[in-house]
């Protein structure tokens, strides 16, 4: 008996201990790194899946999952459903750099651009990383370049580009997308593109990682003192971008889309921003009674206005 409850603990533990994020049926991640991962840091515990549930947190009534403690970044792969217009997003999920919604901010996000004919690259990249640090629980400096988060990016923006054909994909129309921390991310591959973070592993890293369009969903870290970040800086091939956030987001405050909007406009970058009076933080697509929940059908259009889908 007493061998069997120890067999059993020991499952539970390797059970835990194994907890990664999958995606659904149907639908396989891939390794982003073929070999060993650039800068890797220490993390506080293998990866490990959560659900809000547990604290009764919830978004338009339903609770989200989230990951953490992601040392081994992956892509996952979501195809059009019906026409394919060639098009394909990187998608880059929020969570401070601590963790990433990666239903809320992730394979909905997906779900929403395949049904549009638009590939998904869905990005687990590395958390915890900076300007997050889980050793303090603090930020120590909240707007230095997420290193780790940034290589990851810039290796998948070269994947997608390499795998085109492979893929179904027009590699000269990969943009990005992403949310809060994610939003960062975005404005920070969009003017971090031409140097890698990291020495070459393969012809991917060849490929440019320039993103030809941008999409930040309530963005963080951008705004700093009244000024834009110098570790974002916009110049005239910056991307065309297109911004969204709440005037009421007590999280990352509107001032980060005011002042990347500012910038981008004094370059002479394409850019397209919505601002609405309610909406908070970190809504994602999901339906809601109020009018920021309408973003997703103003991305297509401008998408279209752009070029990138018929």
């Amino acid at each position: 008996m007493k061998s069997f409850a120890f067999a059993l603990c020991l499952l539970f533990a390797t059970s835990a201990q194994a907890a990664d994020w999958q995606p659904s049926q149907g639908h396989t991640q891939i390794p982003l790194w073929p070999g060993k991962v650039p800068d890797a840091q220490p993390v506080p515990g293998p990866e490990a899946v959560h659900s809000t549930a547990e604290k009764g947190e919830l978004v338009a009534g339903k609770p989200y999952i989230y990951v953490s403690n992601v040392s081994q970044p992956t892509l996952t792969i979501y195809s059009p459903k019906g026409a394919n217009t060639g098009a394909a997003v990187v998608v880059f999920p929020g969570g401070g750099f601590e963790i990433l919604a990666m239903d809320l901010e992730g394979t909905e996000v997906c779900d929403w651009l395949t049904a549009k004919g638009i590939s998904c690259v869905l990005l687990k990249y590395r958390v915890p990383g900076a300007p997050y640090d889980w050793h303090c629980n603090c930020r120590p400096d909240n707007y230095v370049i997420p290193t780790m988060a940034l290589e990851d990016a810039q290796r998948a923006m070269g994947l997608a580009r390499f795998h085109a054909a492979e893929w179904h994909i027009d590699p000269h129309k990969v943009g990005v997308l992403g949310f809060s921390a994610g939003g960062y991310l975005v404005a920070s591959i969009s003017t971090n593109y031409q140097h890698r973070l990291y020495p070459a592993v393969d012809a991917a890293d060849q490929e440019s990682a320039r993103p030809d369009f941008a999409v930040a969903v309530y963005p963080g870290h951008i705004e700093k003192q009244g000024s834009l970040n110098p570790n974002v800086p916009v110049t005239g091939e910056t991307p065309p971008t297109f911004l969204v956030q709440a005037e009421d987001d007590g999280v990352d405050g509107v001032d980060d889309s005011l002042v990347y909007y500012a910038a981008l406009k004094k370059a002479g970058v394409p850019v397209e921003m919505h601002l609405y009076a309610k909406g908070g933080h970190a809504f994602g697509l999901r339906p809601t009674k109020l009018p920021i929940t309408h973003w997703p059908e103003l991305v297509t259009l401008w998408l279209k206005t752009i070029g990138m889908i018929p």
